[in-house]
């Protein structure tokens, strides 16, 4: 942790910008609250920057993310880390009944939401994904903006976890 509470704020965003699909402002607003002690003080000011962000700024994080089991494959900003979490859980594997099961609910779900289905799929499989659109379907629209938010901050601290293992081997070579 102590290399990355050194880190001028430009690298620490440039590090960490990832964490948050496209969102990098989350890594710019927490970058000022370090020193964190530990990986867990980091993730916690990182979703304390959430906490603080407008209804807007939420939404265009959430919809920042790709819809399931649509693009991977065909969308070019597709970041490899969702890439690699959709395959994790098999969602570029799909037989054509499941797409067409997925993309039926990814419709039905962006017509009542306005975004696209966020869960961390490293922690699911498709048939949990599934059931979870299903039923995050009847939630209200500031309920399910809540739940993505932490679905969110489930990917985000995966891929912190990631992101620290990458530092450390970086620090081992050098």
């Amino acid at each position: 942790m102590q290399r990355v509470n050194e880190m001028e704020p430009a690298r620490f965003v440039e590090r960490f910008g990832a964490l948050y699909e496209h969102s990098p402002w989350v890594a710019e607003r927490a970058a000022p609250l370090r020193p964190f002690a530990e990986p867990g003080a980091m993730l916690a000011a990182m979703n304390g920057v959430l906490e603080r962000a407008t209804t807007e700024e939420k939404l265009a994080l959430v919809r920042a993310h790709p819809e399931l089991a649509r693009r991977a494959g065909l969308d070019p900003d597709l970041t490899r880390a969702s890439q690699a979490e959709q395959a994790s859980a098999g969602l570029d594997r799909l037989t054509p009944e499941e797409y067409a099961r997925f993309n039926s609910l990814n419709d039905g779900y962006a017509a009542r939401f306005g975004m696209p289905f966020v869960i961390c799929v490293r922690l699911s499989d498709k048939a949990l994904i599934l059931s979870e659109m299903e039923r995050r379907l009847a939630l209200t629209p500031a309920q399910e903006l809540d739940t993505a938010i932490a679905e969110i901050g489930k990917i985000a601290a995966l891929r912190l976890t990631d992101a620290l293992a990458v530092l450390a081997r970086e620090e081992q070579a050098s």
